[in-house]
């Protein structure tokens, strides 16, 4: 029996919102202009920003959508204000609405690499991949040392099936994102798709150096473990997998089939009762009856 992987979505924008006060003369801020209500309503814009940020810091984020979207209506050329509302928006998983703010930002500002980088990642989740590759590369045309930007066109490349070149994206990616474990992790996935299985698992267990309680991690290594038969291993990377995120319903179901293969069936029955509520819960309907298929297995032999 060989172990079936269920890939979780990984977010693709992995940038920080702008934090500290911006004054007047920022550059994330517009020129100075002409009339007394012009600079008026720049100041007020800057002032709106700021209690967005200050809302973003408290978890308040529909406060902050509202600030950063008065702030952009005071003053349309705060790239600032464009950009952290798309940050914001893409927080609460509206793509779309995130992706125009992003465009506004690189208007208002069009050496603005980040919001290039944010915006070639949040089209990137919605699967237009080509502008998604336009706007990656005008990021790093912009600042070639920006990680993340790296790490989205490795994402990119991925999704595109040239792991070689993916490979390379995250290579840069961890150069200049030094304390980021996702591009090591992606990289053992590259390394998955070419049936390289230690390279994968020691890119996976870089990624647990830098983030200790990363559950997909965890599971891979415990996957690649269990096909090689390597049973009492891989449950102890189930183990840690589920430690790392008790509601990660895949690191239960990945135990399950190592207790199938150790036939010890009740404890089979167990976690593949816990991975087949997990799933249902977070509306994963396929996985959950793949589940309780092999959980069915389990009471039989469990008999």
């Amino acid at each position: 029996m060989k172990l079936l992987l269920y890939k979780y979505r990984i977010a693709t924008v992995v940038s920080l919102i702008v934090v500290g006060i911006i004054s007047p003369c920022s550059p994330a801020s517009p020129a100075p202009l002409p009339s007394k209500l012009a600079q008026s309503n720049s100041q007020t814009a800057i002032d709106k920003l700021n209690q967005g940020l200050q809302a973003i810091q408290a978890g308040r984020v529909q406060d902050a959508i509202a600030a950063f979207k008065q702030a952009t209506q005071l003053d349309p050329t705060l790239a600032a204000a464009h950009y952290n509302l798309g940050l914001a928006l893409r927080q609460t998983g509206q793509l779309q609405p995130s992706a125009d703010a992003f465009y506004r930002a690189t208007q208002a500002d069009p050496k603005f690499a980040p919001a290039f980088a944010n915006l070639g990642g949040t089209l990137l989740e919605g699967k237009n991949f080509e502008l998604a590759n336009d706007y990656l590369l005008r990021a790093l045309e912009l600042d070639p040392k920006l990680g993340f930007a790296h790490y989205n066109l490795g994402l990119l490349r991925q999704q595109q099936r040239d792991c070689d070149r993916a490979i390379a994206s995250f290579k840069k990616a961890i150069e200049y994102s030094k304390n980021a474990p996702e591009p090591h992790y992606h990289i053992g996935m590259c390394y998955l798709q070419q049936n390289q299985s230690d390279r994968a698992r020691e890119a996976f267990n870089q990624a647990i150096k830098i983030n200790p309680k990363y559950p997909e991690a965890y599971y891979n290594i415990g996957s690649i473990l269990f096909n090689q038969r390597k049973f009492q291993e891989a449950l102890e990377a189930f183990r840690k997998s589920a430690e790392a995120n008790s509601n990660y319903p895949n690191a239960y179901y990945g135990a399950g089939l190592v207790f199938m293969q150790l036939q010890k069936y009740s404890d089979a029955v167990q976690v593949l009762q816990f991975a087949r509520d997990l799933y249902n819960a977070q509306g994963n309907p396929q996985w959950a009856k793949n589940t309780e298929q092999l959980l069915q297995q389990a009471q039989n032999l469990n008999r």
